[in-house]
C-alpha cells in the first residue's frame, strides 16, 4: 500500500486541512493529490465519520477546500471532509488538456475503457483505493461511517457513486448535478471519449452505468432508505442549457416508487452554478449528512 506524502497543512475551523499526495495503482502509477480536514475531536482512539466531497469540471482538490464553506459545519459535527482531485494529471494522453470539459480536471468519476484513457479510472480511486490508502494511514477515520456529496460533474459522481455502492455511503447529496449524462451534452462528450461499449444500445448500457437517473430509476436498495438531497439554482445557465435534468432524477424517483423525503430536489431560486451558490447552502448539506453519519 503506498505511503502517503503530507505536501502542506493549515489550522482552520479548530481543525488542520491537510494536502496529501500518493501514486495511485488505479491512475496508472500518476501520483494523485486530495485535502482531508480533520475536526480536533478525531484520533485513532476516537475515530471521525467521514464526507468525501466530489468537485466539478476544471476543479481540483482545493476547490471545495477553500470555496465551499463545508468545514466550519463539518468541525461542529466532528465531520472529517476528504477532497480528492477531479482527474488523473500529467496522464500523457493526447489532447487531455485542449478541452475544459474532457481530459485534465475532467475524470467524470468513471472507468475508462478506451485503450487512449486507460488511466483515467476514477471510479476504482474513489471507490476502493482511496479507502484502502485512507485506512492504512490510520488517520482517526470512521471509514465505515461515510457519505458523499460533490458539485455538478461531481454531483453527478456523488449521486452515481452512492447508487452503486449503498454499502459504503450512508447518503449522498449534490449541488447542480448532471443527472442524467447518458443523455446531455457534457456526459455523451465524456463517455463517447472513456468508454469502449460492447454493446449497440443506444444509449450504450456500459453508460446506464454511470447515469443516476437509469440507476434510481433501477435501484434494489430498500423502500425509505435512500438517502438523496440534490439543489439547483433556478438561474444556473447550465440548467437553461439541459445540461442538468433535475426532473430525470425526480421521474427515476417517482419510476422507483421513492417518498418525496426519500430524494429530495430542490430549486433554489435566483442561485447560479458558482461557489456563491453552494457556500450559501453549504451549511444544510453537512447537516443533512450528519443526520445519517451519527445515527
Amino acid at each position: 500500500m503506498p505511503k502517503l506524502e503530507s505536501k502542506q497543512s493549515n489550522k482552520v475551523a479548530s481543525g488542520t486541512l491537510t494536502k496529501y499526495s500518493f501514486p495511485s495503482t488505479s491512475l496508472g502509477g500518476l501520483t494523485t493529490n486530495f485535502n482531508l480536514f480533520l475536526p480536533s475531536s478525531a484520533s485513532s482512539s476516537s475515530p471521525v465519520p467521514v464526507l468525501l466531497y466530489l468537485a466539478g469540471l476544471t476543479c481540483n482538490e482545493d476547490t471545495g477546500a477553500q470555496k465551499g464553506g463545508f468545514l466550519l459545519t463539518a468541525a461542529k459535527h466532528g465531520l472529517a471532509v476528504v477532497m480528492p482531485d477531479t482527474s488523473p494529471r500529467g496522464a500523457e494522453v493526447e489532447g487531455e488538456d485542449e478541452d475544459w470539459d474532457l481530459g485534465s480536471g475532467a475524470g467524470f468519476y468513471i472507468n475508462a475503457t478506451a485503450d487512449k484513457w486507460k488511466k483515467y479510472r476514477m471510479y476504482d480511486l474513489i471507490v476502493e483505493e482511496l479507502p484502502k490508502v485512507l485506512k492504512e494511514a490510520d488517520l482517526g477515520l470512521d471509514l465505515t461511517r461515510m457519505s458523499v456529496f460533490g458539485h455538478s460533474m461531481g454531483g453527478h459522481g456523488a449521486l452515481m457513486l452512492y447508487l452503486r455502492n449503498p454499502n459504503l455511503f450512508k447518503s449522498a447529496s449534490a449541488f447542480s448535478p448532471a443527472c442524467n449524462p447518458s443523455q446531455t451534452p457534457w456526459g455523451k462528450k465524456a463517455f463517447n471519449a472513456y468508454i469502449q461499449p460492447c454493446t449497440r444500445s443506444s444509449p450504450p448500457s456500459e453508460w446506464l452505468a454511470y447515469d443516476s437517473s437509469r440507476l434510481l430509476a433501477r435501484s434494489e436498495i430498500a423502500k425509505g432508505d435512500v438517502h438523496i438531497l440534490v439543489d439547483v439554482g433556478t438561474g444556473d445557465q447550465f440548467l437553461k442549457d439541459g445540461q442538468l435534468e433535475p426532473d430525470a432524477l425526480k421521474e427515476a424517483a417517482k419510476e422507483n416508487g421513492r417518498t418525496q423525503e426519500e430524494v429530495q430536489v430542490r430549486l433554489q431560486d435566483g442561485y447560479d452554478h458558482s461557489y456563491y451558490f453552494i457556500s450559501t447552502f453549504a451549511s444544510e448539506h453537512v447537516e443533512y449528512h450528519a443526520n445519517f453519519l451519527k445515527a
